[in-house]
Formats: structure tokens, C-alpha cells, sequence
């Protein structure tokens, strides 16, 4: 089988690294895929959001099934436009995408079928919306509308931060047309966590329990990334709360979507804060999370494929199956460049890779990279994420920062406390 990973970033070097490794697989193609990509995959000179180009290359090649990585061509509606055709897709449909190309959209459906969320306003007025913030009872957290790449969402520690906020997505325009509404939500006190899951429509198969690190700074300080590292599994979600979460948020999500006609297949993934209370919903993504991915496909002992398929298929098959995991942590450090989330440099060469490829017990899936003269250079915010396994947290956190620090360019950084939350949780 002819396989083609949509995307070019650390999620996508992940996915070709694993869907390579099935005996089902005879040729891996990645459009556009980076530097590291192009160890496992044929790169292709087609960016993620060209549609028309994906389709002629695809049919042209006779590949039979894509994954689509991103989720800008999901929200634009590359599963529909190739399943005309006659292709296999793994990703959500653009009527589906929506749960993550719209968050009022999300919002109201959770809201509708009494998913649990915190209290929110929606604004298309940015007056209207800073009246309401400074007269809220609670902390607000202020998130554009659309897609913002992760970071068009600002915590709000009191009234004069959630107004500020409200300027800088309404009128400011920091997130561009998608901060044109906004939604202002009760701020909720706890533990972020990462739920996955794969779903056909009907059936809904759990991925392993994961962590991200949003915030830039070690201790969660600074705005927003698109995501600073990530471990798996996370011990904050333990047994009971793994089944709270399935029972009262993904599969009720994936029959809401079903009620409503907007059929979900793909992976799911639901960003919960585990408060007090129990679980609720921060957001939802159409696509794998990253760096989420590249600790959780390094603990998946399971063949992927046959789940992409079943997926993309929707024959029922997906609810024989289960997936096998790795009993070790696994734990990715994104390595960045200097400036990011803001302006950053590019180009700049990236030495130690060989030596961290050394490293029997990690992997560096490239995120921003690209080939330039022979050498591999810088080619984005989020540069590497460095991931290893290892017989608990502590060894996997180890073992991670052991190949980190073999790898640098001119201004790399990354944060020093990944997987530090589940330390001592067992």
C-alpha cells in the first residue's frame, strides 16, 4: 500500500516514522515533509494547504490511503475532496473539522448536548466583549474564534488582563480574520491533560493518556506556543478519570457529532482540565495534538495502519480492535528558536544531530527543518522535538535531555521541566 502523510511538521514526522514501519506499507510520500521526514518518507514539493496539488499527486502516484496531519487543508476540505475521487482519508470532513476551526462552534455543542465545559459569552463586538470581562465574577480566558496555530488563546489573571486581551484579538487583530469573534470563558482551576482517541463515527478507541506544555517558560510562564513538549502517560489521569473523560465527553462528542449530522472520523482529541469537579473541555482538535504525538506513537507497540484504515473506512472494523502500548514513559523536549513564539531567525545550521542519533532510547522528529548545502537547517519556530523512552518518568525525562543537550544552534532553547508535573504521581 501507497500511503501519503499531509503536513510538514514533528506530528507529521511522527506519523511517517510509524506508518513506515507496517508490513502493510510498500511506500511512505510526505508533502511537504522537512529535513528529518525525508529519513522516512519521499518528500514532496506541495504545501499542506494546496488542495489541488495534494489531489494530482495523489492520483497520480495511485496512492491509496492519506493522513492528514494539519488542520488547516482539514477545515478547508481535503477528506472531501479526495474521498470524491475514490481515496481512503484518515482526518476528519470539513463539516467535522469545524469542531476545531470554529471554538463557538464547539462551545455551542457542548453546551447543546451537556458536555462538560466552563460558562462562556460569545462577542463579535470588542466593546460589548470588554464590558462583559470587566464586570465577570471570575477570571476570563479570551480565545479567538478560528484557527490561530495554537496560540489564539490568552489566560487572563483579572479584568484589566481579560480587556487587554480583548484588544489585542478584536482590535489589535493578533490572530488575524480569526480573532473577528471571540469567546470569554470562566477561567477553570487545575491540570491540563491531552485525550485522544481514534473514532469511525460509532466506535471510539482511547489513545494512551498524554501531557503537553503550552506556556514558552519553564513553571508554565509566558504566552502561549504551539506546544513546548509532551510525555506519556500522564498519571493525572488515572483509571477512574480515563473512564469519566470517555464516558462524559468523547464518546457523547462523538454521538453529538453524529446527531447532527456531521459524522466524525479520525482522531479526536479533547484538551481537558481535571478540576475538582471532574474533567471539562477546554477545546477540541480535529488531528493528532503536537508534540503530543511523537511521545505517544514512541510508546504504540500496535501497528498503525490497520486503525488509520478502519477509520477511514468505517466498516465496523474498529470495533474489534485495541491498541498495544509500550509499559515505559515516553517524553518529547521541543527545541526552538530564539524569538519564538514571536520573530524569529531561520537557516541557521543545526549541529549534534548525529550524535544524539546515537542514542539507542531517543529519536529527534524534525519539526522546522530543512536542507540547505548539504546541511540541515533551522526552518520554523519549533525546530526538533527530541524524544525518549524510558522505565519510568524520571528515566524517560533522562534520557530525552541527554540527547537535548548533544543538539544546539545559535539561540536555541527549550524548557527544562518537561514531565516535571508527574514526578512523584507514580
Amino acid at each position: 500500500m501507497k500511503v501519503l502523510v499531509v503536513g510538514g511538521g514533528g506530528r507529521e514526522h511522527a506519523l511517517c516514522w510509524k506508518v513506515r514501519q507496517s508490513p502493510l506499507v510498500e511506500k511512505v510520500y510526505c508533502a511537504p515533509g522537512n529535513a528529518g521526514i525525508a529519513a522516512d518518507a519521499e518528500c514532496l514539493a506541495v504545501a499542506a494547504d494546496d488542495l489541488a496539488g495534494i489531489e494530482r499527486e495523489v492520483l497520480a502516484r495511485g496512492v491509496e490511503l492519506v493522513v492528514i496531519g494539519p488542520e488547516a487543508p482539514l477545515t478547508r476540505g481535503l477528506t472531501d475532496r479526495l474521498q470524491a475521487k475514490g481515496v481512503l482519508v484518515f482526518g476528519a470532513s470539513q463539516a467535522a473539522a469545524e469542531i476545531e476551526g470554529s471554538k463557538i462552534f464547539a462551545k455551542e455543542l457542548m453546551r447543546d448536548h451537556h458536555i462538560p465545559t466552563a460558562a462562556f459569552a460569545v462577542f463579535d463586538d470588542a466593546a460589548a466583549a470588554r464590558q462583559y470581562v470587566r464586570a465577570a465574577p471570575r477570571p476570563q480566558v479570551v480565545k479567538a474564534d478560528g484557527l490561530a496555530a495554537g496560540k489564539g488563546v490568552i489566560v487572563c489573571r483579572d479584568a484589566a488582563e481579560a480587556a487587554a486581551a480583548v484588544a489585542e484579538v478584536m482590535e489589535k487583530k493578533a490572530f488575524s480574520a480569526a480573532g473577528n469573534r471571540l469567546i470569554a470563558e470562566d477561567r477553570l482551576i487545575g491540570e491540563e491533560a491531552s485525550f485522544l482517541a481514534f473514532t469511525d463515527g460509532e466506535t471510539v478507541v482511547p489513545l494512551a493518556s498524554c501531557q503537553d506544555h503550552k506556556a514558552v517558560f519553564d513553571n508554565d510562564a509566558g504566552p502561549n506556543t504551539g506546544g513546548m513538549g509532551a510525555y506519556s502517560p500522564a498519571p493525572v489521569v488515572t483509571a477512574g478519570l480515563h473512564d469519566r473523560i470517555m464516558n462524559e465527553v468523547m464518546i457523547p462528542t462523538v454521538r453529538a457529532m453524529r446527531q447532527i449530522g456531521r459524522v466524525y472520523r479520525g482522531v479526536l482529541y479533547a484538551g481537558i482540565m481535571v478540576t475538582a469537579g471532574g474533567p471539562m473541555v477546554l477545546e477540541y482538535n480535529a488531528r493528532f495534538g503536537d508534540p503530543e504525538t511523537q511521545p505517544l506513537l514512541f510508546r504504540m507497540k500496535s501497528d498503525i495502519v490497520p486503525l488509520l484504515l478502519a477509520c477511514a473506512r468505517a466498516d465496523g472494523s474498529l470495533a474489534k480492535m485495541a491498541i498495544e502500548w509500550h509499559d515505559e514513559t515516553a517524553v518529547c523536549v521541543v527545541m526552538a528558536a530564539g524569538g519564538y513564539p514571536g520573530s524569529y531567525q531561520k537557516g541557521l545550521a543545526i549541529s549534534g544531530l548525529p550524535q544524539a542519533a546515537q542514542l539507542p532510547q531517543a529519536y529527534v522528529f524534525h519539526a522546522g527543518t530543512a536542507n540547505q548545502d548539504g546541511r540541515i537547517v533551522t526552518n520554523g519556530g519549533r525546530v526538533l522535538g527530541v524524544t525518549a523512552r524510558g522505565a519510568n518518568t524520571a528515566a524517560a525525562i533522562a534520557a530525552a535531555y541527554q540527547a537535548v543537550k548533544l543538539i544546539s544552534w545559535d539561540g536555541s532553547f527549550y524548557r527544562t521541566d518537561i514531565g516535571k508535573k508527574a514526578l512523584g504521581r507514580g
